[in-house]
């Protein structure tokens, strides 16, 4: 009876088990019926645009950079010149010649086998898209690779733009170079539109300026099959724009005449049009060649540079800071004469040596000293004990903390490179929070002259003399003159002058100023490298002391003509030549040499005939 219960209660949950089954099976079928009407009728459209677009491929044509120029716009500095990229497609290639191929790529582009196969690892063997194996392709290669075509499988090739550099030597610093744009920078510039794979400026102009540069992308859209391989049929084309063509400040002329007056010394010259704070020429030795960046394997050539103690990579125009020595006198005169802390014609005695503390302080006229002075003939002379008397004990560490910021030191100029640094003012506060120590009588002596950490850049030497000839104005120095189209050269922006600072010092202080710069020049320590007819100069000379004794900078900051009927022509000249260089007191006479070159119209070679300069290794033994 048992089983016969069983049996019989199995064959009535049967027919329930079957209908709960059809029931399912209903709604399955209902809901896929649903969802393909929904696909294929409601939404056709938006799923067939979906498909076309995955099997639509988009290939990025590169877009050339605008041209860069000297102010004279005619020869570019900075040119594009054809260049091309290898790539293979991994699946085009049997799996068993790929070893070979990578083997004979590398022999004929000159690499490294690993280099290939680092991009094509064994998980993209199945890709049909093409790999880029190799940048910067000499045409001679490609004709290589071009003969052997049909025993290289896979293997294709594409122009794309190479930056060239021809031959700019000391301009280096301000081109820069560009490169393939790197992690951290992707991450701060995604969202302007870079991607992966973009080249960008990595220093000077070329980075300052890379978005005017870089102009815009083409596409090439086709369509591709399931493996990505490219299928006959539609392909449109939207060309890329060529970037807009810059024009700088910078004069061809100048900027060789300035490279060759500083020769291969250690150093910086900045000369600016005072009027407008266009730079003119700006030098720093020792430069590079950024066309090394184009070498398929730079990374040696990189590294010794990198490792070079002179720095090379480095714009000592705006990247150095130095003691700004007796040209500081500058600023300290100004000083004086604003405050009237002192009588212009009141005296110091220079005995060539003073006591103070407990030490000794020497001028650099030992014995018998300079004698008696008043202001002129102090800064002429650029006599320490002068402005240590009276730095000390009559203008003061406060005043010359805020006529050293008057004059635009300790604070960036905003010129349109990047990496400027600031410089430094040292201030009691600034003493105490760095040493926890306080300010003493001494530290004043020093920063009177110029010496103990006060800091400054070549530049910010120039605009100190740019603002004394402009009456207390100072201009937002600037490399960027133009902006032009690179297809018809119409002008589509022009730079204005912008004044970065103003002054409250009176005109008239500024007048005597510049009288007694002009006096350092027609009898005071340069009237010897300064004795020529072609245009009046007024400046001041500078002497750090740097390390061990007798290691000096050279400093001579000016400017030309002293008087002039059109301001428009008037130029300053700031040099550095570093206490690394043999010691030759060379910054006024590379001066002279410039300011002969401009104001005659003469080449370098010209300009040292004119002056008889036959040895450059002069005056040795020339302090201040």
């Amino acid at each position: 009876m048992a089983e016969e219960y069983k049996s019989h209660s199995k064959g009535e949950r049967s027919p329930h088990r079957i209908i709960i089954l059809k029931i399912i099976i209903f709604v399955l079928f209902a809901v896929y019926t649903t969802r393909l009407f929904s696909m294929q009728i409601l939404s056709g459209d938006i799923y067939l645009s979906r498909a076309q677009n995955i099997a639509r491929q988009t290939r990025i044509i590169p877009a050339q950079r605008g041209e860069i120029f000297d102010r004279n716009y005619d020869i570019p500095l900075v040119v594009n010149t054809d260049s091309f990229v290898v790539s293979i497609t991994p699946a085009e290639v049997s799996r068993s010649d790929l070893q070979e191929l990578f083997d004979r790529l590398a022999g004929i582009l000159n690499i490294n086998r690993q280099q290939i196969e680092s991009r094509i690892p064994p998980s993209i063997y199945h890709l049909y898209q093409p790999v880029e194996i190799a940048s910067n392709v000499s045409f001679s290669m490609i004709s290589a690779i071009a003969e052997q075509a049909h025993s290289l499988p896979g293997v294709s090739w594409q122009s794309r733009p190479l930056r060239n550099y021809p031959d700019i030597s000391s301009l280096s610093h301000i081109i820069g170079y560009v490169g393939n744009i790197d992690r951290e920078e992707l991450i701060v510039l995604y969202n302007r539109g870079y991607q992966q794979g973009d080249i960008i400026g990595k220093s000077g102009i070329e980075r300052q300026y890379d978005e005017l540069l870089r102009g815009i992308e083409g596409r090439e859209t086709g369509t591709v099959d399931v493996r990505g391989r490219r299928m006959s049929g539609d392909l449109t084309r939207i060309p890329p724009e060529m970037g807009k063509n810059l024009v700088l400040t910078i004069d061809r002329n100048i900027q060789t005449l300035v490279e060759k007056a500083l020769g291969s010394r250690v150093g910086s010259v900045v000369v600016l049009r005072p009027g407008t704070g266009e730079i003119l020429a700006m030098v720093s030795y020792p430069w590079y060649d950024p066309n090394i960046f184009n070498m398929t394997d730079f990374s040696t050539e990189f590294q010794r540079l990198i490792n070079d103690t002179n720095r090379p990579f480095l714009n000592r125009a705006i990247q150095a800071s130095y003691p700004p020595a007796s040209a500081f006198k500058i600023v300290m005169t100004a000083g004086i004469l604003a405050e009237n802390s002192f009588n212009r014609l009141q005296t110091v005695e220079c005995t060539g040596e003073i006591q103070f503390g407990n030490r000794t302080w020497r001028c650099h006229i030992r014995t018998p000293g300079h004698g008696r002075l008043n202001l002129m003939r102090g800064l002429a002379q650029s006599c320490n004990i002068y402005y240590w008397t009276v730095g000390r004990d009559y203008l003061g560490v406060d005043n010359i903390v805020k006529y050293s910021t008057d004059f635009g030191f300790g604070r960036i100029s905003g010129i349109d490179l990047p990496g400027e640094i600031s410089g430094l003012v040292p201030t009691p506060q600034w003493k105490l929070q760095r040493f926890g120590d306080q300010w003493m009588a001494g530290d004043t002596m020093n920063i009177s002259i110029g010496q103990g950490d006060m800091m400054v850049t070549p530049l910010q030497m120039a605009n100190m003399v740019a603002m004394a000839v402009n009456d207390g104005v100072i201009y937002k120095p600037h490399l960027l003159k133009e902006i032009r189209d690179p297809i018809t050269g119409i002008l589509l922006t022009s730079i204005e002058p912008e004044v970065m600072h103003r002054s409250n010092i009176s005109p008239a202080v500024f007048a005597e100023l510049k009288r007694d710069m002009r006096g350092v020049v027609t009898e005071g320590t340069v009237r010897y490298p300064m004795n020529f007819q072609t245009v009046e100069i007024a400046g001041k000379t500078g002497t750090g002391e740097v390390g061990l004794p007798n290691n000096f900078h050279s400093w001579f900051a000016s400017y030309a003509p002293y008087q002039t009927n059109n301001p428009d022509e008037r130029v300053v000249v700031s040099v550095i030549v570093e206490a690394v260089n043999n010691w030759e007191w060379w910054a006024p006479y590379c001066s002279a040499i410039i300011y002969q070159g401009i104001f005659a119209n003469q080449t370098y070679e010209e300009a040292i005939a004119s002056l008889g300069f036959r040895d450059t290794n002069v005056l040795r033994d020339r302090r201040d």
